[in-house]
């Protein structure tokens, strides 16, 4: 038996690798087109992609980790099933539920993952990301560093540059500045240089033309000028640190005074509660996942005609157990006091695993006897 379950256990961590690296990538190539775009298009280099990409790796996993979790079970199970494995074993003498215990240090070994990631990766990451993404911001001068591109590095301002020299300088310059409710302001020039003056940053377009339309009367007043600064600080985000949030506190920060940190957060003891115990609720229910997998396809036995019908049902548990999770915030988050509902998910998946695996010991005995006749 020890070494069945080394077997078991190695082939579910096998398929669950499998299928978590697989749900990675599908979701991750659907989330980088988008990310990509964007930083790209604001003027970033392949290094910045690759950064904000790395950082929201770990969000992502626990997205599909309870995915990856069931469908390995389901699939060693099935297999083991379909080669009579599982059916020789309880032929030996070994009950359902002892059958059941590779697959448990598996769900605890995915818990695990999950909690690691919950508790330490995400927030962190999470963290980090936005710092960057406020750096990313108030780093105006990479946001027009880019050739032959219409920006907007700021709602109603618009840039354009046909080329920039090895020494820097930005060549047929196009400034438009919408900001101003009452007037619109184009600059074009020949040339224009970017300067750093102390904690702000200046545009220094030379040989150009000023044109000013008033939209109170429609009038258009129009100035050359041989040299020209133009202030961009303002264009930049003025915060210099990212706000304390929720998401971005490790679990041991979330278990101090709720009411004392909802006053320093700008939040509420429902809010905190609902983020703190849902970090938990998440990690119990990638262990239900491995169960349910395991105990659905155990009651069908072995059939030739497969166990398709058990994979069906053993899916639509799971999305009833997780479209329960997505319901249940809303109470906690008016009531911090209900917190324990949060793990109601958990608790119906653990009894269903546990009637599953009566039955497949016994409790229904005659009516599988009955499903193996017509099978």
């Amino acid at each position: 038996m020890v070494k069945f379950d080394r077997y078991m256990l190695s082939q579910l961590l096998w398929l669950f690798g499998f299928f978590a690296l697989v749900l990675v990538a599908v979701f991750w190539i659907n989330r980088a087109v988008q990310l990509f775009d964007r930083l790209i298009g604001d003027g970033q280099t392949a290094l910045v992609f690759l950064e904000f990409s790395a950082l929201g790796l770990p969000r992502l996993i626990t997205t599909v980790l309870p995915i990856a979790t069931f469908a390995a079970a389901v699939y060693v199970t099935n297999r083991l099933n379909n080669e009579s494995e599982l059916t020789v074993m309880q032929a030996t003498g070994s009950s359902p539920w002892r059958l059941a215990r590779p697959v448990a240090i598996f769900g605890l070994i995915s818990a695990l993952m999950m909690s690691v990631l919950s508790h330490i990766l995400v927030p962190v990451a999470g963290q980090q990301l936005s710092e960057r993404e406020v750096e990313i911001s108030r780093n105006v001068t990479s946001r027009l560093l880019t050739e032959g591109t219409f920006l907007s590095p700021a709602p109603g301002v618009t840039f354009y540059t046909r080329a920039i020299g090895e020494d820097g300088v930005l060549q047929d310059v196009f400034l438009a500045d919408r900001r101003a409710p009452n007037e619109r302001m184009i600059y074009t020039a020949a040339e224009a240089y970017l300067i750093r003056n102390g904690d702000g940053t200046s545009l220094i377009m030379v040989d150009g033309l000023a044109q000013r339309l008033a939209t109170s009367d429609n009038r258009l007043s129009t100035a050359k000028f041989q040299d020209f600064s133009f202030d961009i600080s303002p264009l930049m985000t003025s915060s210099e640190q990212v706000a304390p949030s929720l998401q971005y506190l490790r679990t041991d920060a979330l278990l101090k005074n709720w009411e004392e940190l909802a006053e320093t957060l700008g939040t509420t003891t429902g809010a905190i509660a609902e983020e703190l115990h849902s970090r938990f609720a998440r990690a119990a229910f990638c262990f239900v996942t491995a169960m349910i997998g395991f105990a659905t396809l155990l009651v069908g036995g072995y059939s030739r005609f497969g166990v398709w019908r058990e994979i069906v049902v053993a899916f639509l548990l799971l999305i009833a157990l997780d479209g329960m999770r997505s319901t249940l915030s809303a109470p906690v988050l008016a009531d911090a006091h209900m917190w324990p509902i949060l793990y109601t998910p958990s608790v119906i998946g653990l009894a269903l695993t546990a009637g599953l695996l009566r039955y497949s010991s016994g409790g229904g005995l005659r009516l599988r006897k009955v499903r193996e006749r017509v099978a």
